[in-house]
């Protein structure tokens, strides 16, 4: 055993449970950006992703609400494009994020992927999403799945982001919205409103604290 390899010393921080008191508590409104992932212009998932921006206000947070139409294939172009300076933008705003994609092909759709794509895990030494609270939401248009919130979990884990328990799952959402766009009362509507609800909880629990629960042995030997 004395033969393997040990932690450097020199960068092994022990967790410090007073450290998770944050010396400055924020006082401004949690800051949650949306993303949804179809161009239809009737838009299940957009209106899934409106109808959570409408309850995350009534819980007192900031939304934004990022419109993908315009937004390049990944590598079609270089990062200064618009779309894509004003995507990575918000992401630096947000504390955190809402993804809802419709289900396709037992998948994310090409639209939601290209979003998440655009955000790299690093850019200039600084991560555009890591720490960030998570929720992730799908529309299906037949019987329930979780085939796209899986998947958009495993995204949110590489993209190091805090993924929170619950999730919303639409089934026949074409059958949930009426003709506006809203959406009708029933199961369903109840656990979006629990998913945000979760969302803001966390945020207000991790913001203050994401730079020390992210912090890393790996990357501080890296720095030397």
């Amino acid at each position: 055993m004395l033969d393997q390899p040990t932690p450097d010393t020199r960068f092994l921080d022990a967790p410090d449970s007073s450290r998770l008191e944050p010396g400055r508590r924020s006082d401004h409104p949690p800051r949650i950006l949306l993303l949804y992932g179809s161009l239809r212009e009737r838009s299940y998932s957009r209106f899934a992703t409106e109808e959570a921006a409408r309850i995350l206000e009534r819980l007192g947070c900031e939304i934004r609400i990022f419109d993908p139409r315009g937004l390049p294939l990944p590598d079609s172009t270089d990062a200064d494009h618009p779309k894509v300076r004003e995507l990575r933008a918000l992401s630096l705003w947000s504390e955190g994020q809402v993804w809802c994609s419709p289900e396709r092909h037992g998948a994310v759709t090409g639209v939601m992927k290209s979003q998440i794509d655009w955000l790299p895990l690093n850019s200039g030494g600084v991560r555009p999403t890591q720490g960030r609270t998570l929720a992730v939401m799908q529309v299906s248009g037949g019987s329930q799945s979780f085939n796209a919130v899986n998947g958009l979990r495993l995204l949110g884990r590489w993209m190091r982001m805090i993924t929170i328990p619950n999730q919303s799952s639409i089934a026949r959402a074409w059958r949930e919205f009426d003709e506006a766009g809203r959406m009708k009362p029933s199961a369903y509507y109840d656990r979006v409103v629990d998913v945000m609800e979760e969302l803001v909880k966390f945020t207000l629990l991790t913001r203050d604290r994401s730079d020390y629960l992210v912090d890393r042995y790996s990357e501080r030997r890296a720095a030397g």
